[in-house]
């Protein structure tokens, strides 16, 4: 017996890969051997499906934050950078068709990613880059605001606005570009990790 979970599971993999646009209920039901009106016993529409399965992968995602953040506890720009390292891992296997789709067509879960990302950069990653600076991490002269605004808000946005990114780089490139080299930009003399050796 189909679970609700077997098919929110088998729901974000098809979104995922194939946008959620392009992967209607009725190739969901094939694909698990069900009918559509079991998917209707557990999802109000197909809105509701791919609201739920974007709520789940930032449910996952916001797990690890949690944790990285509490196992790096003294090293904060450490946290960002392992954030950053993990959320490329759940990117690279999204198709931008997938993001765009929700912002196009379902505006649930476009509201509930918005608002992570805005969650994310604004809260949780400029508060790891302020706590740095008064750590010494990051040289004083730096505006941390204004780091994030530039280099980490909307990452999603220069991975596969202008197509998908991890097509023509390999994610360690896009990585070291994106996070690391921006970062060391910023770190005092004092500071160091693994990452900018």
């Amino acid at each position: 017996m189909i679970t609700k979970d077997d098919l929110l599971q088998c729901a974000i993999a098809k979104f995922t890969q194939f946008g959620s646009k392009h992967v209607t209920l009725d190739d969901l039901a094939k694909e698990l051997g069900i009918s559509k009106k079991t998917i209707y016993t557990f999802f109000k529409n197909k809105e509701d499906l791919v609201t739920s399965g974007v709520e789940s992968l930032l449910n996952e995602y916001k797990g690890d934050i949690n944790r990285l953040i509490n196992s790096n506890s003294t090293d904060p720009i450490l946290s960002v950078i392992l954030i950053y390292k993990r959320g490329f891992e759940y990117l690279k296997y999204f198709k931008p068709s997938f993001l765009f789709g929700i912002e196009k067509y379902y505006p649930k879960a476009n509201k509930l990613y918005q608002d992570f990302i805005e969650e994310l950069s604004k809260d949780i990653i400029l508060d790891l880059l302020i706590k740095a600076k008064k750590a010494g991490a990051i040289r004083q002269d730096v505006n941390v605001a204004l780091v994030v605004k530039l280099y980490f808000y909307r990452v999603d946005y220069l991975l596969f606005k202008k197509g998908n990114l991890f097509k023509s780089y390999t994610e360690e490139e896009l990585f070291k570009h994106l996070v690391i080299y921006n970062l060391k930009g910023i770190i005092s003399s004092a500071y160091s990790n693994s990452y900018f050796e």
